[in-house]
């Protein structure tokens, strides 16, 4: 079983989060399947999904001998729905804020909590409580200039921001210190236009931007 310190090192490696929504379980593995195909292997699957606890623990099965494939859960709300995801095998959970109880219970269970915040006071609150990646949303509201401002006064700080990161600015995003970067509406408008090639070739343009970052 992967431990947390594993976890976070591959979302860090792999520096992009695919936040996925869909109507049903079949639509959403084909979008998974394309944004794998494309290079990227953190999943998160948001519980706007119908029965999104299933669709975890279809996906954890579908995809096990992916190694390097990891599914966890978003839009997590509160403690109750954080140890659903975690029976049913996310890997992590990513919350719109801060829940305190989330946090306790993640810390409990050894998985990544990526909790969102706003403001410093936030994200100091959230780092105090075990957050080891803390959810900049959403990004949009700011640019991607803020991640310096908010990592001047907290260098310690591991900002993922999510929602207005594009194949454009990614490489502004982590070039001013995000650790990596959720993406979710360009994955579903590429799967509504073009299908899951579609969705494979946007994901590829993401990696291949970031790999550009490396060099």
């Amino acid at each position: 079983m992967l431990g947390k310190i594993s976890t976070l090192r591959a979302v860090e490696k792999n520096r992009v989060v695919a936040v996925i929504r869909g109507k049903d379980y079949n639509e959403i593995f084909k979008i998974v399947k394309g944004v794998i195909e494309g290079g990227i292997n953190i999943i998160e699957i948001t519980f706007t999904i119908p029965n999104a606890d299933m669709v975890i623990e279809k996906l954890c099965e579908a995809f096990k001998h992916e190694t390097s494939v990891l599914i966890g859960a978003g839009t997590v709300l509160d403690s109750e729905t954080a140890r659903i995801a975690i029976l049913r095998g996310a890997k992590f959970i990513v919350s719109p804020y801060f829940n305190e109880d989330s946090a306790k219970l993640c810390n409990r269970y050894g998985i990544p909590y990526m909790a969102g915040a706003m403001t410093i006071k936030e994200v100091v609150k959230a780092m105090e409580y075990g957050v080891d990646i803390v959810k900049l949303f959403p990004g949009s509201a700011y640019g991607p200039s803020i991640i310096k401002d908010i990592k001047g006064p907290l260098p310690q700080a591991q900002i993922m921001p999510t929602g207005g990161v594009s194949i454009e600015n990614v490489d502004t995003w982590i070039t001013n210190g995000a650790v990596a970067v959720g993406i979710g509406s360009v994955l579903n408008n590429a799967y509504n236009s073009g299908g899951q090639a579609e969705v494979t070739e946007v994901a590829r343009r993401f990696i291949k931007k970031l790999n550009n970052i490396k060099s």
